[in-house]
């Protein structure tokens, strides 16, 4: 009869518990060893169901009694998206987020540009799901796209290239090289063509943390909504300069993650300057949300990250990275320029 187990401290992060087992009738009861050290659990807000309290003593009793000293593993339950921001917000930085369209110029060109991003210093990337009819995406991210859908890309191929995708950043934010969540820019229609039950299932399975679904109204948006909180799936909905603001303040409800905030009133693209009433709009919103507020739209040169990384959580870039795929250059200067401009901006959010 086992009586006794000492598990050892590992540097792992595995929890350690050193405790004596004393069987009676029915109940194993867990006392700790005289001398032991009192266990250090820190739990975060999504871990509020303790990881034991499922599978009861019973379950250790019979794994420690079977060699397993690591039963007490603890496991980091939040969100990539939440972790990220949550320590970006303890760091006091912000968060660059660019833009890459899948399979532009192919797949495994749009694997080798995800990891130069997230090695020049990306928090997080958007990873956009081609679409023949986008309502949303200016000239530059349309071309990109039908490039992209004209060589057969499918949805399926995406999220076989994004699983198969392994990040291992250097100078990420913080210094740690913590892997790099991926968000996927859908449009509905591909949701809705393959199940959004489905499609938050899979999308997470192969490794996406969150969506952006750039089309899909806030009135129409709880089912999927939901689907994805069952998920731990981030939904990210958009507010636009022109949204009333009883509006904005159902979107900033029903968002998850962050909230993308379109700087401003028109497709994407390239701009020389911001509007100014943009500040006002993130002070409001502010008001109304406790979540990140990222801007995306326009945002284009280390000018306007300056002008957002006093009132923002995080800046997206997308054409001007976009339009370094047009270049009739080898693949491997395109994705090093992709590379040296996302290396650029990240130096003006952090400077």
């Amino acid at each position: 009869m086992l009586n006794r187990c000492a598990l050892a401290e590992k540097p792992t992060g595995f929890l350690v518990v050193e405790f004596r087992l004393q069987v009676a009738t029915k109940l194993i009861h867990l006392k700790p060893l005289a001398g032991a050290r009192k266990p250090r659990l820190r739990l975060l807000p999504a871990q509020s169901r303790t990881f034991g309290a499922s599978l009861g003593p019973l379950f250790y009793a019979r794994r420690i009694a079977r060699g397993h000293t690591n039963v007490l593993k603890t496991r980091n339950t939040m969100n990539p998206i939440d972790s990220l921001f949550t320590r970006l917000k303890t760091e006091r930085k912000k968060a660059f987020i660019p833009f890459i369209t899948a399979g532009d110029p192919d797949l495994e060109t749009t694997a080798r540009l995800v990891r130069e991003c997230a090695l020049r210093g990306a928090s997080l990337i958007e990873i956009g799901f081609p679409y023949s009819d986008p309502i949303a995406d200016g000239s530059v991210i349309q071309a990109s796209y039908t490039r992209a859908l004209g060589k057969g890309l499918s949805v399926d191929a995406i999220f076989s290239a994004v699983r198969a995708l392994t990040l291992t950043p250097g100078p990420s934010p913080g210094g740690r090289g913590e892997a790099v969540p991926l968000v996927a820019m859908v449009s509905y229609s591909l949701v809705h063509h393959r199940g959004p039950e489905r499609f938050v299932i899979d999308a997470k399975a192969n490794g996406f943390a969150g969506a952006i679904v750039p089309d899909l109204p806030v009135d129409e948006a709880e089912t999927l909504a939901k689907i994805a909180a069952a998920h731990d799936f981030k939904l990210i909905l958009l507010v636009t300069p022109t949204t009333p603001r009883e509006r904005a303040t159902r979107i900033a409800r029903l968002s998850t993650g962050f909230l993308y905030c379109v700087s401003v009133v028109g497709i994407t693209g390239e701009r020389s300057q911001l509007p100014p009433d943009l500040l006002e709009q993130l002070s409001w919103l502010r008001t109304q949300t406790e979540l990140p507020l990222c801007v995306g739209f326009g945002i284009s040169t280390p000018e306007h990250v300056r002008m957002l990384r006093d009132s923002a959580d995080g800046v997206i870039v997308g054409s001007a990275l976009v339009r370094k795929l047009e270049a009739a250059k080898p693949v491997s200067e395109v994705v090093t320029d992709v590379g040296d401009l996302v290396q650029q901006l990240v130096g003006a959010l952090h400077g």
